[in-house]
């Protein structure tokens, strides 16, 4: 081998460099422990919520204090931080959400809210149309409004021909330049609104946080490893920030039509009367105070709104009432009925009613023998709305935001305003101040935030938001996202997932001891099956592996726990290589040729080499292409995936060629097998074309099994693909997942999905309840359904520390995923993408390497083949397998990269048939494809029980989120063994000698 100092150079430096890089990993790990070390000293109650606020002072006091001195550079926390190896969501806990910037309301703005019927139609149908469309929004509208709007144009002055847009649209435009315009401006908008989502999360303070657009869509994905608050999260990057002040109507002003409608709802909900008596959960001792006279649910059968509404009576206050908060949807649809909003008198006829921002618990009631924690309370105001529903005073008045304290020591929110502005809120001020028990709210994207008594006129151009109970974390976000700015439109979340750093720590722990074992199994076989050359490759790999994390580390890359299994395989194929190297050094001196000689011919092109470029082009493009069509974790995968065939190529290549040549410099005598492996696979000659008949009928039969059960029973297709929300929910005790199902029916209505997730105390629950609503109040609305519905198994546990997020002490959620039915379907075309692509570009790097449409043919056909199976497997399994089986994202990654290892596999074997067929052009092309078959027995045989051996420890003892990816590959890879001999290579046969006659 040529080149032996440079190789030995780059090694070691680039060994250097990652030991360097991975440092900063366990420094950063190192103060992190610390922090955590503190926080337990300092907090004892078990306060999750303390603990991590304790935890991030810890952090915040360390962040510039200097922890690493080398001489020439000294490094901070923060300097450290920045450059340790990011983990993903699975591994660190955390939110990934991708959020849906609303065109239809870019485009309403842009119109300046016409009242145009075909406008408004066309909107109407393009909302419906996108929840089952790949299409973007504008597309769908544009098609509407030309089927719609007759003779109307878009450049209409009813539409956009407006003052606002005629340096942009001109009268009598036409359509088609109209609607490029308009997506310049959504472009525009959606930009605007990545810049300010990127403003507010800069100032979030989590470490590598990750932000991008997704194309023209109108969409933007945000990762946020490590975050634990996941509340403030969702409440931070959906935020509109759009700030208003408002009068608010008295509760003694609104109580006589409250009274009314209250009258009025008993008439349209006799349908949901009750024929048995309701306990009242509301604790009277807790809140009769705020309430006045109370309705008492144990005397009522009929429904009604003061069933949901409790009245505020006691005192003159801008509050009008108090509901719980999974009572506040039922609330709003009584209020916004048209039957209801008929009986306003005229002063109150632009009312508008708001909830205020935060929820407050109930002691529990002492009296009480029911086991369980009050509901969360919520306050209603009456806004004093107009025609237009225009605040007399807006928020891009504000000039600037700050989180302060008042004078009574509580963290609060100082805001300036420009100087129109200044004069505006003085003469609002004013006019209140005059009159008797006025209120002002200060409303936040329709929330209530504070409401208090103008008793003087503020003239200084200052005002402040503050609340009872607003903590300093909650004013810090309020200043934060009125200085970054408001969004151009709503933002909503239409996927999430969310991962507790509970279970988050847990995949870390399972990865490390699954990894291990993996290790430690491929380690001894190789020193088992090779002895010492199988030491040398053990050292290639150990290089190997400290490459693939120092490169993950030096470009900031987020491992998954997908992306472990990435490495894992990779690791795989790192043996392979060897392997097959190996195999033919022993085919060289098994004919005699001494040992120098044997292991250059191994090593060359014309040996090992060519096998093993070919074999991993075809894995490389299967990652290629998994990392453009793949999200999240799966890019992860991909991306461990394509570094680990870099690495692996030159470790098994350079690394082992190194190592095996100063041995045999040393005239160190390398037999390639031990007292163990000798007389292993030699000298074998099997008939695999002869049983090829058998093979089809075999697969065939598996296949139509498989196809059966596919059309009867069908796949269990996960929330990503479907829609829906999944949240997997730690008990104190082991639970019973039909009888939770049962209990939760009545809680959703339709009995949800529950099924035992990896421990007998885990339960996976996924439901589609009020999936296809949208906004933020309706999660909480669907978790707080949940957590009603779970009650009675929870104990202790209240609803905060039910929610996902933060440290789990006892039951709760630990970790969620919604995703909205309007981007499971793109996701699911997205997955077929990259499956039917995968296939294409593989078929085609197959006929340009073999020169021959049959070689292409039997490799696509085997794929087909292992896919098929897989699918069918998981079909007849799904229903009493004891881990989760879903078909979705990660699933197609265990497909696209069993179509890799099936291609690695079957290459791997072409080539020894290619160079079979070259050698010895006398024999009959039957009798070159077995003996081809028959010596690279060996190497298939070991390289799949190897990565067998690996994916069983992961499968065994890694976490629970991966073991459906793990069970696809296993079966996968045994599938793939089969079908490299027995299926690809005699469909290969048949269809040459068809070439062959057609010619």
């Amino acid at each position: 081998m040529q080149n032996k100092g440079l190789i030995k150079v780059f090694a070691i430096l680039f060994g250097i460099v990652s030991l360097y890089q991975l440092s900063f990993t366990f420094l950063a790990n190192k103060v992190e422990d610390d922090a955590k070390v503190y926080a337990e000293e300092k907090v004892t109650d078990n306060d999750a919520r303390l603990k991590a606020t304790t935890e991030k002072k810890y952090l915040d006091s360390v962040a510039n204090k200097n922890i690493v001195d080398l001489g020439i550079a000294e490094y901070t926390y923060n300097d450290v931080r920045d450059k340790e190896m990011n983990l993903g969501l699975d591994l660190k806990g955390g939110i990934n959400a991708i959020l849906q910037v609303s065109v239809k309301e870019v485009l309403k703005n842009l119109s300046n809210d016409s009242k145009n019927e075909a406008f408004n139609k066309a909107l109407e149908i393009a909302d419906e149309k996108q929840k089952s469309s790949n299409s973007n929004y504008l597309d769908l509208f544009f098609e509407e409004f030309e089927l719609l709007a007759g003779d109307t144009k878009l450049s209409d002055p009813s539409i956009f021909g407006t003052k606002a847009l005629s340096d942009k649209i001109s009268f009598n435009e036409n359509n088609i330049s109209v609607r490029e315009t308009l997506q310049k401006e959504i472009n525009s908008s959606i930009g605007t609104a990545f810049e300010v989502l990127r403003s507010r999360i800069d100032k979030f303070g989590v470490s590598s946080p990750n932000i991008q657009r997704i194309g023209n869509s109108g969409r933007i994905q945000i990762e946020l490893p490590g975050a634990k608050d996941i509340e403030r999260v969702t409440s931070l990057i959906t935020s509109k920030a759009e700030l208003q002040f408002w009068e608010v109507y008295t509760n003694a002003e609104v109580l006589q039509y409250l009274s009314i409608a209250n009258s009025k709802s008993i008439e349209l909900l006799k349908d949901t009367s009750v024929t048995e008596k309701v306990k009242d959960t509301t604790k009277k001792d807790d809140i009769d105070d705020l309430l006045g006279e109370s309705i008492d649910s144990t005397q009522v059968n009929q429904k009604m709104l003061f069933s949901y509404l409790s009245p505020m009576q006691a005192q003159i206050s801008s509050t009008i009432g108090y509901s719980k908060v999974i009572d506040t949807a039922k609330v709003n649809d009584l209020l916004k009925r048209k039957e209801i909003r008929d009986l306003l008198p005229n002063e109150l006829r632009y009312v508008k009613f708001l909830w205020d921002y935060k929820s407050f618990s109930t002691e529990r009631n002492a009296t009480s023998d029911d086991e369980f924690e009050a509901d969360e309370i919520v306050a209603l105001y009456a806004i004093k709305s107009n025609r237009n529903d225009v605040a007399p005073l807006e928020g891009d008045v504000i000039l600037d935001a700050s989180q302060v304290y008042s004078q009574l020591n509580k963290p609060e929110v100082s805001m300036t305003m420009n100087s129109g502005a200044t004069k505006a809120w003085a003469k609002l001020t004013t006019d209140l101040a005059a009159q008797p028990n006025k209120f002002i709210a200060v409303v936040l994207d329709d929330n209530v935030y504070t409401a208090p008594t103008v008793n003087n006129a503020i003239t200084g151009g200052s005002t402040s938001i503050s609340g009872g109970s607003m903590t300093v974390a909650e004013a810090e976000d309020i200043a934060t996202v009125l200085k970054a700015g408001k969004l151009p439109a709503a933002a909503r979340i239409i996927q999430a997932e969310v991962v507790g750093p509970s279970l988050g720590q847990e995949s870390i722990n399972a990865s490390i001891n699954s990894f291990g074992l993996a290790i430690l199994l491929v380690l001894i076989w190789m020193v088992l099956y090779y002895g010492k050359a199988g030491l040398y490759a053990d050292i290639a790999l150990a290089v190997n592996i400290l490459f693939i994390f120092g490169i993950l580390a030096s470009f900031n890359a987020v491992l998954t726990l997908p992306g472990i299994a990435g490495i894992i395989l990779t690791i795989g194929m790192s043996v392979d290589a060897n392997v097959i190297i190996f195999e033919r050094i022993k085919e060289s001196l098994s004919k005699k040729k001494g040992l120098k000689q044997s292991v250059e011919e191994g090593f060359s092109v014309k040996g090992a080499l060519s096998a093993i470029i070919d074999a991993n082009i075809t894995t490389l493009l299967t990652g290629i292409i998994l990392y453009v069509f793949g999200t999240g974790p799966i890019k992860g995968f991909a991306l461990t995936l394509m570094i680990g065939i870099a690495t692996s190529l030159f470790t098994a290549v350079f690394i082992t060629r190194l190592l095996i040549d100063g041995a045999v410099n040393k005239n160190s005598k390398l037999t390639f097998n031990t007292s163990f492996s000798k007389g292993w696979f030699q000298n074998i000659n099997v008939e695999f074309l002869k049983k090829r008949k058998i093979a089809y009928v075999i697969s065939g039969a598996i296949i139509i099994g498989g196809l059966i059960s596919i059309f009867s029973i069908g796949l269990k297709q996960g929330v990503d693909f479907k829609g829906g929300r999944s949240y997997v929910v730690r008990f104190d005790q082991d639970m019973n997942a039909t009888e939770v199902a049962e209990t939760l029916k009545g809680a959703f209505g339709t009995a949800p999905e529950v099924k035992t997730y990896g421990t007998p105390n885990q339960l996976k629950i996924t439901t589609v309840y009020k999936i296809e609503d949208e906004g933020q109040e309706v999660d909480e609305e669907v978790q707080s359904t949940l957590f009603t519905g779970l009650q009675s198994y929870l104990g202790e546990t209240s609803y905060e520390n039910f929610k996902p997020g933060f440290e789990k002490e006892s039951a709760g959620v630990m970790s969620y995923i919604k995703v909205e039915p309007t981007i499971a379907d793109d996701i699911k075309t997205s997955a077929l993408y990259a499956v039917f692509g995968s296939l294409l570009v593989v078929f085609l790097y197959i006929l340009l390497r073999f020169r021959k449409v049959s070689f292409s043919i039997g490799a696509v056909i085997a794929v087909f083949h292992d896919v098929l199976i897989v699918l069918g497997v998981f079909s007849i399994t799904y229903s009493f397998m004891p881990f989760d089986m879903e078909i979705g994202q990660s699933f197609i990654a265990a497909i696209l990269t069993v179509v890799g290892y099936s291609l690695n596999d079957t290459v791997v074997i072409f080539d020894r048939i290619r160079e079979f067929a070259g050698i010895h052009s006398n024999w009959k092309y039957s009798e070159v494809v077995d003996k081809a078959l028959s010596s690279t027995l060996g190497r298939t045989i070991n390289t799949s029980l190897t990565t067998l051996l690996v994916m069983l420890a992961i499968f065994l003892f890694g976490g629970d989120s991966i073991k459906g990816f793990m069970f696809a590959l296993i079966v996968g890879v045994a599938v793939g063994t089969y079908s490299s001999l027995f299926v690809a290579t005699p469909i290969m046969f048949d269809t040459s000698k068809k070439e062959e006659k057609n010619k």
